[in-house]
């Protein structure tokens, strides 16, 4: 018996701060955890510069993608340290996807770019106002805990289709108007490219390794993958998809001419509060700080759900340790990353990587957001890893995450059909805001339909009401604006 208590007592004053004994884990796992969720996100810091540089505000100016992928590294990093330390929890952000896209080609075209990103520090804000009142934790627990679950499983079938589509196992076809299908394996039906090869034979790789229940698994699988890679493109010479169709996705697989780069942060605090409202108008304005508010807020509620699913760490409401400390932060990493001209940063779904590998506390993210921060300096190294690497680890976690669709009750149709809406609504839209706002929706409706609206939460008819908002802004915006 004293044998057990020994083994359970944290070991040191750092162990306790961060319970990696409470939580079952160890240093090496935290590491390894931090490592995984670092190589399967690192993308953002490449992604992101490119994304926004492709858009042009009203006067016709880019931002610089130096500067951007410096300001993106640092506020990740930042961030996700901020997040282990305070909510102690191993969920990484950076700057969101989808959400970037909405401020470089909808929100900066209609006024400067220091205004874009004023709108997104608003956004923020109100974000963090709303958790220090507790509505924010409020909402989350307002969520029937089978309806969380579908969540987590729908987010496990994003991941697997964010890996196959970004290793080119999966293409969107060119031209969908000439066909029933939409995506295809492959090109043309066929797996015909190099890159689709590494990442099939990289994906078997750590399938085995993970059956097998080898330590580091995924890890190794993203590492043996990117090792494959760089040998392929030193044969084969396939070079970027950009230039060639049967290429790498983003990352070419090569050593860099140089390893070290200075970091440009010139953009960092280059936004303006007011300048959208005298600008654009007050209507435009607060349509977009709305539509940017339900995407971040129902965003990481979903993604912390899932990573606390992955991790077997939610309480009997489903919801993660330090709720209302995860939430804070995220909602300081969105007026950060709108400070630092690089958009919203958000929690990144991602981060179930690093807990398959093993991560269950907020030290894995000390060392994600130290790779982040390191990665200002060494960004031609993060270039290294192909997204056919990192995808491999992906689908991996998709598997993990899709088995907890056993705990929902089939039976039982009024939960069983939003929670059917909210799996397959979120990988085939490519949102988890638009899975979450189908499964809240159509539960809300089936169970007032049934004669149970009684069992539903009120606050859940306000948010049903705040995303058919959502999902009409498209002809408010045409009306109103």
């Amino acid at each position: 018996m004293s044998s057990v208590v020994e083994t359970a007592a944290p070991r040191n004053g750092f162990d306790r701060f961060f319970e990696i004994t409470k939580r079952g884990s160890t240093l090496s796992r935290e590491i390894r955890g931090g490592f995984v969720t670092f190589f399967t996100m690192a993308y953002i810091v490449v992604l992101n510069p490119l994304i926004l540089a492709g858009g042009a505000d009203q006067k016709g100016a880019h931002l610089p993608l130096a500067a951007l992928a410096a300001g993106t590294a640092l506020v990740a990093g930042v961030m996700t340290i901020l997040m282990g330390v305070v909510a102690r929890f191993p969920l990484a952000l950076a700057a969101g996807l989808g959400v970037n896209a909405l401020v470089a080609f909808e929100i900066a075209p209609q006024m400067t770019w220091a205004d874009a990103m004023g709108l997104v520090v608003i956004e923020g804000v109100l974000i963090g106002i709303l958790v220090l009142t507790g509505l924010r934790t409020a909402v989350f627990k307002a969520v029937p805990t089978q309806l969380k679950t579908a969540i987590g499983v729908g987010i496990g079938l994003f991941l697997m289709i964010i890996g196959l589509v970004d290793s080119g196992f999966v293409h969107r076809v060119p031209d969908a108007s000439n066909t029933t299908v939409p995506v295809e394996l492959g090109l043309g039906g066929k797996l015909l490219t190099w890159p689709t090869l590494v990442f099939s034979i990289g994906l078997l790789f750590t399938l085995v390794l993970f059956v097998r229940k080898v330590k580091g698994a995924i890890l190794i699988g993203i590492l043996g993958t990117t090792v494959l890679a760089i040998a392929v493109e030193a044969i084969a010479g396939v070079g970027s998809v950009v230039q060639n169709p049967h290429g790498w996705s983003l990352n070419v697989p090569k050593m860099p001419e140089k390893v070290v780069s200075s970091p440009d942060l010139s953009l960092l605090g280059h936004f303006n509060v007011l300048g959208s409202w005298q600008h654009a108008g007050w209507l435009v304005a607060l349509m977009f700080v709305f539509t940017l508010l339900v995407a971040d807020f129902f965003d990481t509620m979903g993604t912390m759900v899932a990573v606390g699913q992955e991790g077997e760490m939610l309480d009997a409401e489903s919801m993660p340790p330090r709720t209302k400390e995860i939430l804070l932060v995220d909602s300081i990493a969105a007026a950060a990353g709108g400070a630092a001209s690089v958009s919203s940063n958000t929690s990144f779904v991602e981060s179930a990587s690093g807990v398959g590998e093993g991560a269950r506390t907020g030290v894995a993210n000390l060392v994600t957001g130290a790779l982040f921060l390191v990665a200002m300096f060494f960004s031609p190294l993060v270039q290294v890893v192909p997204f056919e690497a990192a995808s491999t680890a992906l689908v991996v976690v998709g598997f993990l995450m899709m088995t907890a669709v056993r705990q929902i009750d089939w039976t039982d149709w009024s939960i069983a059909v939003p929670a059917f809406l909210t799996i397959t609504i979120m990988p085939f839209t490519y949102s988890i805001s638009n899975g979450i706002g189908a499964g809240v929706i159509s539960y809300v409706v089936l169970k007032a339909a049934t004669g149970k609206a009684k069992e539903v939460h009120p606050i859940l008819y306000g948010v049903a009401a705040l995303f058919v908002l959502y999902f009409c802004r498209g002809p408010l915006e045409a009306w109103i604006l």
